[in-house]
């Protein structure tokens, strides 16, 4: 069974930094790829960040030049995300996501609040 933990959330300033951390419990499986997804209140879920082994990361939008995907250790079933330059409407619950084959697996998430 795969439980995706997620740690790192927390209130920040507008322009401060956050590092989130995404571990696989209960299982050895290879995740590929491994994401970042948010949601705001009212808002949909939207893809932050992705990880894939075989291939360069991808990023939202917003994310462009302010977050950072990256494996950890060990890094088939580990990944995090480095928020630079946060702003407030980066204000959403974050969601750790790992695919195996045609299995989805996700956190329970994290919440990120930015205060102006």
């Amino acid at each position: 069974q795969v439980r995706l933990v997620e740690s790192g959330g927390g209130l920040v300033q507008a322009g401060g930094s956050l590092r989130l951390s995404c571990v696989s419990q209960g299982s050895n499986l290879g995740l590929n790829p491994m994401a970042w997804y948010r949601q705001a209140p009212g808002k949909e879920r939207e893809l932050v960040a992705e990880s894939r082994t075989d291939s360069a990361p991808r990023y939202g939008d917003f994310a462009q030049d302010r977050f950072y995907i990256g494996r950890g250790t060990p890094a088939r079933n580990t990944v995090y995300l480095q928020m630079y330059n946060l702003k407030p409407e980066d204000t959403a619950v974050y969601y750790c996501n790992g695919r195996w084959s045609t299995h989805s697996f996700w956190g329970q998430g994290t919440q990120v609040t930015v205060s102006s």
